[in-house]
């Protein structure tokens, strides 16, 4: 050790260079601010030095006494804090490769149905993993609420909300993909399902029921049932011809049968008008109501088929919407109750087909009820 060399104080942090030496065992070092530090020899140790007789030390080999003056020790880790990673295989069930799954609301104080606020939930019963989507619609478009994955035989929360969100709940979508992870399975479709959440319900205890997913009584709105859907607001052509006239194919006809059968068709309908009446109508304000029960368009419906009233109610409707066609910005209701829903869904297939440029809603549920569609000519 000489006059110049850079040192590192053992004790204690810092160091700097040698500046001196006062008698044989203190050395002068020499800091960054120019302070000479009486320092025993055997207390510093030559980090860089210009004799090449002197082997330099690296400065990793100097301890860092800002950390530790002693070398780390290895931690146990006790066998209760160290990290999870196994993950128990899904438990499946018998009979759980069905597809089974309900959108679910459960009152937070039962006690109290006019106040309480509800927790909904997705209930998955079945083996299979479920990646779903839950939309609300506004008018006739849609809003995405909340997405994501469901493990199997599991529920998972989705939002906490109060009666005053329920005028906004009444037409609700969700869409299912399921499928199993690490091993194989049968695919199953992609499911599509909207329902009505009606809002009259949530201030009944009784429409809360005891069930096997939550310890309370909960509301359930079942989406697939043993790998069927629930049956869609929105059907096409010809699911509503399937249900109308049944999954047999009429034989095909003669041209002299045809006109046969259209000669009788006639018959058949001018007796419907002969016996129809002027439908059930009243102006509130600037809406013309108009209501579609077979009781109050038919005087009498014997010896008529579902669909021959059908076609009757559908043939009032339309002669409504022509007869206001002029009229921009008028609107009608039309009630045609909640029952099966065909009437309904016959409605919304016209609109969509063939009076496209009109727009049309759920009527107010305070005015009208549930069984009621509102449509605005443009």
């Amino acid at each position: 050790m000489k006059i110049g060399d850079k040192v590192r104080f053992l004790s204690e942090t810092g160091g700097g260079r040698v500046a001196g030496f006062k008698g044989k065992n203190i050395v002068l070092v020499e800091d960054e601010d120019g302070f000479e530090i009486p320092t025993p020899i055997n207390e510093v140790v030559v980090v860089e030095t210009d004799d090449y007789n002197i082997a330099k030390v690296h400065t990793s080999a100097v301890p860092d006494f800002k950390k530790s003056t002693k070398a780390p020790q290895p931690v146990e880790v006790e066998p209760a804090d160290k990290e999870i990673t196994f993950k128990a295989p899904v438990e499946e069930r018998k009979g759980g490769d069905a597809l089974t799954a309900f959108f679910a609301f459960v009152p937070i104080d039962i006690k109290s149905m006019t106040t309480t606020r509800f927790e909904a939930y997705f209930v998955n019963d079945s083996n299979y993993y479920m990646r779903f989507s839950y939309f609300l619609a506004e008018g006739n478009s849609w809003q995405l609420q909340f997405t994501d994955e469901v493990e199997p035989n599991t529920k998972l929360f989705i939002e906490e909300f109060g009666h005053e969100h329920l005028n906004d709940m009444e037409h609700a979508c969700v869409q299912v993909l399921a499928y199993k992870r690490g091993k194989g399975f049968l695919l199953k479709p992609p499911v599509d399902v909207q329902f009505r959440i009606d809002p009259v319900k949530f201030y009944k205890l009784h429409t809360f029921r005891e069930n096997d997913f939550f310890e309370t009584p909960a509301l359930l709105y079942p989406i697939i049932e043993h790998d069927v859907p629930t049956r869609p607001l929105v059907i096409d052509a010809q699911q509503l011809k399937r249900q109308l006239y049944g999954d047999r194919e009429p034989a095909r006809k003669t041209s002299q049968e045809k006109g046969q059968q259209g000669n009788d068709y006639v018959r058949r309908y001018e007796g419907q008008q002969s016996r129809g009446k002027a439908p059930l109508r009243r102006q509130q304000g600037d809406i013309l109501v108009v209501d579609l029960h077979a009781s109050e368009v038919l005087d009498t419906t014997a010896g008529m088929s579902s669909a021959d009233i059908l076609n009757y109610q559908l043939d009032v409707f339309r002669r409504t919407l022509d007869e206001h066609k002029n009229a921009k910005g008028k609107k009608i209701v039309f009630i045609h109750g909640k029952g099966e829903g065909v009437l309904r869904q016959a409605l919304i297939q016209e609109l969509r087909y063939k009076y496209k440029k009109y727009t049309y809603q759920d009527a107010s549920f305070q005015e009208y009820g549930y069984g009621a569609t509102q449509v605005t000519i443009r």
